[in-house]
């Protein structure tokens, strides 16, 4: 009798005293996953599961987060600067006192993450 993996043309190896079917992956690019796609990885395993479960089968997962992430960087790379420049935090400010530059350069890049953070990673 045969199996539906065998009609389908899968093929077996012995591995001791087991049949193993001789599966392989049809994407084995390896993709650049950050801060942001591993953020976006965890939501989807914790909050998605069946979203996560579909996307991980259909192999579709890594490509994903991984253009998340590269979203999300892209996104803070314009928000940054944009906001630095409307809050007056600029090289000058930075010669004149490090400290309140630092300051003001955190409170903008948490900002700017927050805003990143709600709608690619968390949606």
């Amino acid at each position: 009798m045969e199996s539906l993996l065998e009609r389908m043309g899968v093929t077996y190896h012995w591995e001791g005293d087991f049949l193993i079917p001789d599966l392989v992956l049809s994407d084995t690019t390896d993709y650049h996953v950050g801060k942001y796609g591993r953020m976006r990885h965890r939501y989807l395993k914790e909050h998605r599961r069946i979203q996560f479960n579909i996307m991980l089968t259909d192999e579709t997962l890594a490509k994903h987060v991984a253009d998340i992430d590269a979203a999300c960087r892209e996104r803070l790379d314009v928000l940054i600067p944009a906001m630095a420049k409307q809050e007056s935090v600029t090289e000058q400010l930075k010669a004149a006192d490090q400290m309140e530059w630092v300051c003001r350069m955190n409170s903008i890049k948490d900002r700017a993450e927050e805003i990143v953070l709600q709608e690619p990673v968390y949606d």
